[in-house]
């Protein structure tokens, strides 16, 4: 997966070999916003223009544009991976919340790389 970042706003990008175009979606936001071009250079100034367009669409509109995530995360572990973590994190001398940041951006850089 190919990934281009700008002004807080992450996009995935991908090939159409059939119509030989680059195009990109922005991630993470349920207000859809795609963007294309045929050579790399214009895929970044398409996206950096879909982003700046989509924000003074939304100052035009009264409207907050969306933010990507808030920093806050829940979700569920079986009690033994709970366990483990909260010994991984202790013996690192952390906090749960910052060991599994550091975990979880580690493992998201390798998957984004």
């Amino acid at each position: 997966m190919n990934v281009m970042n700008y002004n807080g706003y992450a996009a995935r990008i991908e090939f159409d070999a059939e119509d030989e175009i680059f195009f990109g979606n922005i991630a993470a936001i349920s207000d859809v916003i795609g963007f294309h071009a045929d050579t790399v250079e214009g895929l970044k100034t398409a996206f950096h223009e879909a982003v700046d367009d989509y924000v003074e669409t939304c100052r035009k509109l009264g409207k907050e544009p969306q933010k990507t995530y808030s920093g806050k995360m829940m979700f569920r572990v079986d009690p033994d991976v709970h366990a483990r973590a909260a010994r991984a994190a202790e013996l690192a001398g952390k906090s749960l919340n910052q060991w599994a940041e550091e975990v979880l951006a580690t493992a998201a850089d390798k998957s984004a790389a």
